[in-house]
């Protein structure tokens, strides 16, 4: 099954629609989507490249945008929307907790979910218009963060892309197992004890 899901998505690459997907993805995985761009993202560019740096740009552009969306929700509609969301996805109680801590650990929040999908980035761009940040300073903070990690992606797929795709095609189901491992180990010992 994950040969098959990693076989489609590289295909994808060679579609006219591929990149407009990965703006979609991009964009709502920014204010609403808990999948990250990276699983789209990372087989196209493997497949293509000489076009991670375009796909980058793509990425980066649907993501500011889909963080802005989230902002708004953030910023209009906490109540309405943002918390029955958050209540579902069960991340109600680390937002409040992150909302009294202010400004500045949104814009380190922003910083870590950039680099390392930590917390999801839909949460940090809500979080944002929650607590009223400037929409000029989060749409800097968001270039800043998601460019630096697509960009940073691109370079490493353009330098290192063969070894990578070899290291992928042979370690496939490790590199999924062990974040679900992980996932799986953080669930039982957040809820056990």
């Amino acid at each position: 099954m994950l040969r098959g899901l990693y076989d489609w998505t590289l295909s994808l690459a060679a579609r006219k629609s591929a990149e407009w997907w990965l703006a979609f993805i991009a964009f709502v995985e920014s204010s609403v989507f808990f999948i990250p761009a990276d699983v789209l993202y990372l087989p196209m560019a493997l497949a293509r490249p000489e076009r991670a740096y375009r796909y980058a740009l793509i990425a980066t552009v649907a993501s500011v945008l889909g963080g802005i969306a989230g902002w708004l929700i953030g910023y209009y509609a906490y109540d309405t929307i943002a918390r029955p969301m958050l209540e579902h996805f069960g991340g109600l109680d680390a937002f409040e907790r992150w909302q009294s801590a202010g400004t500045g650990l949104m814009l380190v929040l922003l910083v870590t979910s950039g680099a390392a999908h930590l917390p999801p980035i839909k949460v940090v761009t809500i979080l944002a218009g929650a607590l009223h940040v400037n929409l000029v300073v989060f749409i800097v903070s968001a270039i800043l963060a998601r460019g630096a990690r697509f960009l940073l992606l691109a370079w490493l797929l353009r330098r290192y892309g063969e070894e990578i795709k070899e290291f992928i095609e042979k370690r496939l189901g490790l590199i999924v197992g062990a974040p679900a491992a992980l996932i799986l180990l953080y669930i039982v010992v957040k809820y056990a004890f």
